[in-house]
């Protein structure tokens, strides 16, 4: 069976000692009712991924000694999905969870013309992604940006292929269709859809229509069938 997988925020090298937070020396005694002399694995989220064995553990604390250290490479391409914020909060962490299952390299909430904003708690939606990264047994957690304005946000643009999908009836590829090769970036719009301006100006830096099928899709679900399309190719 697989190591049970934690997180940590900086990593000690191989031959030390690591530390764990609170919260995590908690899990692991409480519910995992693991003991001394056990091993386990640790990552950053940044690629790193150590094996260890719990040296102390008791209910505020738990050292590991770190036995081994390897570097885990990205997912190439690399993908970045820019989505509009929703007001209902659970549907976005939603998305930020499957998100980062699939893989996803970094994602940007954005603020459109039609986006009902809702409070954006950082290091909430940051702890739901930490808890997908281990779930699905991952080294790498995707970058997650402050919201930032779409009309902002969308010259500095700098992937190689750049899509933005929309409900508007014109000419549009299919992503199934799309080069496989270059990091990727998609810009999803909120639930009245990008308006006119913000289109026109996403087509201005050179970003390519697309479409996700041919029913009209929440932003969420929109946000995550790109992200497996994406993916897959």
């Amino acid at each position: 069976m697989p190591l049970p997988f934690f997180y940590a925020e900086y990593i000690s090298p191989a031959g030390t000692v690591l530390t764990l937070d609170d919260a995590t020396a908690r899990h692991i005694s409480h519910v995992l009712r693991m003991r001394k002399g056990e091993r386990l694995c640790v990552t950053d989220g940044k690629g790193k991924k150590c094996i260890g064995v719990i040296e102390e553990l008791h209910k505020k604390g738990c050292t590991v000694y770190i036995e081994n250290e390897s570097d885990v490479p990205a997912q190439q391409p690399r993908i970045a999905v820019a989505i509009s914020l929703l007001k209902n909060a659970s549907r976005f962490e939603w998305f930020l969870e499957k998100c980062t299952e699939i893989g996803i390299g970094s994602i940007v909430p954005l603020v459109c013309e039609r986006t009902e904003r809702s409070h954006f708690r950082y290091e909430r939606m940051k702890s739901i992604m930490v808890s997908a990264m281990l779930q699905s047994q991952q080294c790498w957690l995707p970058q997650l940006s402050e919201p930032v304005h779409f009309k902002e946000w969308i010259g500095g643009v700098d992937s190689e292929m750049k899509y933005i999908a929309h409900c508007v009836n014109t000419e549009k590829n299919t992503l199934t269709g799309l080069p496989p090769a270059g990091d990727k970036t998609i810009c999803i719009g909120p639930e009245g859809d990008f308006t006119t301006s913000e289109i026109d100006l996403a087509l201005h830096h050179q970003f390519k229509p697309v479409s996700l099928g041919n029913t009209r899709l929440r932003t969420e679900t929109a946000g995550i069938a790109a992200a497996i399309l994406l993916r897959i190719q």
